[in-house]
């Protein structure tokens, strides 16, 4: 700071902003004194401007050299950081000029009376009539506003009621530690908040919430809150509800004879009511504990990832100063519902979508498919295009329900189950994909990845099934006897499957589930009222067969190159199905080996009528295709020499003529 003498008058004034300040009050000629400390100034006494009072100069970190003279004017009683200053200095108090209405009181002299507004012009005026006003001019800043009207406010100091944060805090921090925070990132965030966070005010000025249940002595001021005041709140709540305290008079709610220590009997009520944090904070304690169907601590706290600072904070400090814990094991977080885009859903853009108009377009299970197969840790996105989407994957969820009920229409799994050990190997790797998908899907649910379990059943029902499994099965269900052991054996299969994934798909595409429940047949103790009324599925360790898994593996990676060769013999014109094929197949090492071994699979799984296997000395797979021999039965579609060699039932196979004879 300098100090500048000029017109007879010395001034102190930030050594920045002299030249300004100079500049301002329209003084051209001045001479810097000298130089000055601003912690040198710190307790030096000054004289009011207009009124009998003296001033201390302090210090604070808020001031800056941006604008004005380096001097501010500090008012505690109306600003956060006035406040927290003078705090420092408890021999200036906090003065609190004006009241509730807005009107300046006593402690403003001869201006008492006034609104602020007007106010601030009269003592303008005054400053300049008394030659006290060096330079006046307009400065534009931020400036806080009401949400609702938009009017500019004023901060106003009152007495309040807070919970001491830091009586707790390092309780509350160790608390966070023993919570699954899902998204991990959420105990990060919400660790820096109770870091960070001041003493938590919880009263506010409303006419009507819940009450704070204090009392005052009109005799001493005393606040009163004991045992003996609580349990007399406690007993007329029970029976009237928390209005009973707007209704009644301080007299008429406490014991009879019920006096202060100061020996007053006259009372009055606190008319603050309680901060709604701390109401939907101490819910855990009014709702779950009393509760023997909840029980506290509660398993889950769920809501949007705002509530790190509202609800989830509110009620982690009101449980660790009540009960030393956290009120949740868990607590997941979710993003927000967007657009298509990305924006906020508002009437102005008119982007929003109708729940109701999705469930009768689409039905109410393409709504649930959709929240369970977005990823609901960020923002999720809506729109009719992303509905459509879900729509198709949706229906080849169904289709592959469809198919097999299909299959399985005269299947009884009460006598016609073919034990495990008894079925076909293909059908044992459906039932090992299976049992690997439902361990996938107890994971899924389990760390509450609802789109990664949609995924995997998706995925199952469209890879592994369609596109494989109840492909290549069909000659199977079709064309073998009803009662064909081969039949039943994949039948069996299906029904596990079918029985399996209805139990899966029953939490989130809950309609679609029941409605096949009651289309598909049923084991000896099932519920067949709802699949809601069954178990859900178990792993079954008999299904796991890790041998099998990795020769599966490499039998369809065979597959794949097969599948290939046959779509180029299409394009060339040389078949039309694959069942016009015939595959060639020359490998090498294990690769021959495997297919020796599995020689009666080979046709089955590449859908061809036949298929050969030579040796190679090369170290890849050769595929060849060719035109089938024989020709083609009626029934089955299958090309075969055995076809034409009946004269009772020349256009069928060998297979066929022994299934319909």
């Amino acid at each position: 700071y300098v100090v500048v003498e000029a017109n007879g008058e010395r001034y102190i004034v930030a050594k920045e902003l002299a030249e300004n300040v100079m500049k301002a009050a329209g003084i051209s000629e001045y001479k810097v004194l000298g130089e000055i400390m601003g912690s040198e100034l710190e307790y030096v006494v000054c004289r009011h401007p207009f009124l009998d009072r003296d001033s201390l100069v302090i210090v604070g970190d808020h001031v800056t050299l941006d604008a004005g003279s380096g001097c501010v004017h500090t008012a505690p009683g109306h600003g956060a950081e006035d406040f927290d200053v003078c705090k420092k200095y408890p021999e200036i108090g906090i003065v609190v000029p004006v009241d509730e209405k807005g009107h300046l009181t006593a402690e403003a002299g001869p201006f008492a009376g006034l609104f602020y507004e007007k106010a601030n012009k009269a003592i303008l005026n005054n400053l300049k009539e008394s030659g006290l006003l060096l330079a006046e001019e307009h400065i534009t800043h931020s400036y806080p506003h009401c949400w609702r009207c938009k009017d500019p406010i004023i901060y106003r100091a009152t007495e309040q009621w807070f919970i001491s944060i830091d009586k707790i805090r390092k309780q509350a921090l160790d608390a966070i530690k023993e919570v699954r925070w899902i998204p991990a990132w959420g105990e990060d965030r919400i660790s820096r908040m109770v870091e960070d966070r001041g003493d938590w005010c919880i009263s506010r000025q409303r006419v009507w919430g819940v009450p704070i249940p204090i009392f005052y002595c009109k005799n001493c001021g005393r606040e009163i809150i004991n045992d003996e005041t609580i349990n007399a709140v406690k007993e007329l709540f029970a029976k009237e509800g928390s209005n009973a305290w707007f209704k009644y008079e301080a007299s008429e709610i406490l014991p009879e004879g019920f006096a202060c220590e100061c020996g007053g009997k006259e009372f009055r009520k606190e008319t603050d009511i309680m901060d709604v944090w701390f109401d939907s904070g101490s819910s855990h304690i009014a709702v779950c504990e009393p509760n023997p169907d909840l029980g506290w601590p509660v398993d889950m706290y769920l809501e949007g990832s705002d509530q790190h600072r509202g609800w989830f904070q509110s009620s982690l400090l009101t449980a660790v100063a009540v009960k030393g814990r956290a009120p949740y094991r868990e607590v997941l977080t979710h993003g927000y519902v967007v657009d298509g885009q990305g924006r906020k859903m508002s009437k102005s853009l008119g982007n929003g979508i109708d729940p109701m108009d999705v469930c009768k377009q689409y039905g109410a299970d393409i709504l649930r498919l959709w929240v369970a197969s977005s990823d609901y840790k960020v923002d999720i996105r809506i729109s009719n295009d992303i509905l459509k989407q879900l729509a198709e994957s949706y229906r080849k969820i169904r289709n592959t329900a469809r198919f097999i009920l299909g299959n399985i229409y005269d299947f009884d799994p009460k006598k016609d189950m073919v034990p495990y050990e008894e079925l076909e190997e293909l059908d044992k790797w459906a039932l090992l994909r299976l049992n690997q998908l439902v361990e996938k899907i107890e994971k899924a649910y389990s760390e509450y990845e609802f789109h990664v379990m949609l995924h995997s059943i998706h995925n199952f029902c469209v890879v592994d099934m369609s596109s494989f499994y109840l492909d290549v099965t069909k000659d199977r269900m079709y064309a073998s006897g009803a009662q064909d052991k081969a039949r039943r054996a994949g039948q069996t299969a299906m029904f596990i499957i079918l029985d399996t994934l209805t139990r899966l798909l029953a939490p989130v595409l809950a309609f679609t589930a029941d409605e096949i429940w009651q289309f598909m047949p049923h084991r000896e103790g099932d519920n067949p009222e709802s699949v809601m009324l069954n178990d859900w599925p178990e792993v079954r360790p008999e299904f796991n067969n890790e041998e099998l898994d990795r020769k599966w593996e490499a039998l369809l990676d065979v597959r794949d190159s097969v599948l290939k060769a046959l779509e180029e013999a299409r394009n060339q014109k040389l078949i039309g199905q694959s069942l016009q094929a015939k595959a060639i197949l020359k490998a090498s090492g294990d690769t021959l080996k495997l297919l020796k071994e599995n020689i009666n699979l080979l046709s089955t799984i590449f859908i061809t009528s036949q298929v050969e296997v030579a040796e190679s000395d090369k170290p890849e797979l050769e595929v060849e295709i060719k035109l089938a021999d024989g020709e083609k039965c009626e029934r089955c579609w299958i090309y075969s020499e055995t076809v034409g060699k009946s004269p009772e039932h020349p256009t069928l196979c060998e297979r066929c003529r022994s299934v319909i004879s």
